[in-house]
């Protein structure tokens, strides 16, 4: 029976230890949202643009940073998270980013109360580290433009990409999402102007 005592205090003890001890903080993430100086466009498209909400796994609206562990397998870090969903970091992204070319009359989420001339939709395909057979940044999306008016689906394209991760720490592997996000955002917003541009006289008439 004392031995029995002695084993039960022992692990009271160790429970006592355990819950005492430091627990490991949790390190939050963001992307940088300043968005650059806008500069005088070449011409003003008289039209509005609603962005809807991205599609994705719930991987992607969730805080927590993903990883690829192997070729079908993703993963998530416990203490390394997000301090928003990457999915609605992007969306404000891409809002910021067709803001600063200065072309629209108006952009703004979808959830607005404003009339858009035209809506934008995305899908948020991938967002995350991956580590072999290098340390990279993977990022994949999908854009597309929808016309109320006319009832279809007018333009589309995507943009996927490694970033290489220039060191070894969560930090870098941030910076370097970071960095590929930028690229897609500006390749994307200069396809979507440059079919604005070459259809200028459908947008004219735009409400």
């Amino acid at each position: 029976m004392r031995r029995v005592e002695q084993a039960v205090l022992v692990l009271v003890l160790a429970g006592i230890a355990a819950g005492c001890g430091a627990s490991r903080p949790v390190k939050y993430y963001v992307l940088d949202m300043a968005s650059a100086p806008a500069a005088p466009p070449p011409s003003q498209f008289p039209i509005t643009l609603l962005v809807a909400r991205l599609t994705t796994t719930h991987l992607y609206r969730d805080d927590h940073i993903v990883y690829g562990a192997g070729s079908v397998q993703l993963g998530t870090y416990e203490y390394e998270r997000w301090a928003e969903p990457p999915a609605d970091m992007i969306q404000d992204l891409l809002i910021g980013s067709l803001r600063s070319t200065g072309q629209y009359r108006s952009v703004s989420r979808i959830g607005s109360n404003f009339r858009g001339s035209y809506i934008i939709r995305g899908q948020l395909i991938s967002f995350y580290e991956v580590d072999k057979p290098e340390l990279t940044a993977r990022f994949a999306i999908q854009l597309s433009v929808f016309d109320p008016k006319a009832g279809m689906e007018v333009w589309s394209d995507s943009y996927s990409h490694d970033e290489p991760v220039k060191g070894k720490t969560m930090r870098d592997v941030v910076e370097a999402l970071d960095r590929n996000v930028r690229a897609g955002m500006r390749q994307l917003t200069a396809d979507l102007g440059q079919y604005f541009a070459g259809h200028s006289s459908q947008t004219a008439s735009a409400p």
